[in-house]
């Protein structure tokens, strides 16, 4: 599958956004993402994993790879602007 065939799946970016600050386990992001389902997660993870872009530690929880970190900072400036365009709605 392409990058961005990928990133372009639903929940796929939010569950990246997600790990950005660090490692959670799958019900802290079930918890943190309304409306995904376990089976979609555990899908998306699946195939972000084959991406290389998440890794699954020891302890069972979810981290960006190296990889998945640079990806999470070229996100940044959407962010950015996705702030800056929900201010103006306000």
């Amino acid at each position: 599958m392409a990058a961005l065939d990928l990133l372009g799946r639903r929940w796929s970016l939010r569950i990246l956004w997600e790990l950005r600050d660090g490692p959670l386990g799958a019900r802290r992001l079930l918890a943190e993402i309304d409306g995904l389902s376990s089976s979609v997660l555990y899908d998306r993870l699946r195939e972000l994993q084959d991406a290389a872009l998440v890794e699954q530690g020891d302890d069972d929880a979810y981290r960006l790879s190296e990889i998945g970190e640079s990806l999470g900072s070229a996100l940044q400036p959407l962010d950015g602007w996705a702030q800056d365009w929900s201010r103006r709605l306000d």
